[in-house]
């Protein structure tokens, strides 16, 4: 598990959620409020979506909360077994998964850290 992910709030302009994935190299983030509970996921798929619709529509970006995914999340929790997780992650064709405690966001499990961990018990 990768502990304190990468995450942005949901009154974020959508640009700097952008920028966040820009300057971190990632695919994604996960989404809290101000006392840090996940309350979505933000992709680049959503970040583009926000972009065209924009273009299209001749008007602002948005914010966060208004591209994220934000229904039936699906999170781990802590003492999860992880080749679970992974099996479960690959049925929902999901590229990451938020790990919650009492809501909070705790950590994040990604098909990166899932890859890495597979060839070093390989390896």
């Amino acid at each position: 598990m990768l502990k304190n992910p990468v995450r942005v709030n949901a009154e974020d302009n959508i640009l700097e959620a952008m920028q966040v994935i820009f300057d971190n190299k990632i695919s994604g983030l996960c989404v809290v409020d101000d006392k840090d509970n996940l309350v979505g996921i933000l992709s680049e798929l959503d970040c583009l979506r926000a972009a065209l619709s924009a273009i299209y529509n001749d008007s602002n970006i948005g914010k966060v909360k208004d591209y994220m995914a934000k229904d039936n999340l699906a999170v781990a929790h802590p003492n999860e077994d992880i080749v679970d997780v992974a099996q479960d992650m690959l049925l929902k064709n999901k590229r990451r998964r938020p790990v919650v405690e009492d809501g909070k966001l705790i950590g994040q499990i990604t098909c990166r850290q899932l890859l890495r961990a597979v060839r070093e018990f390989k390896g």
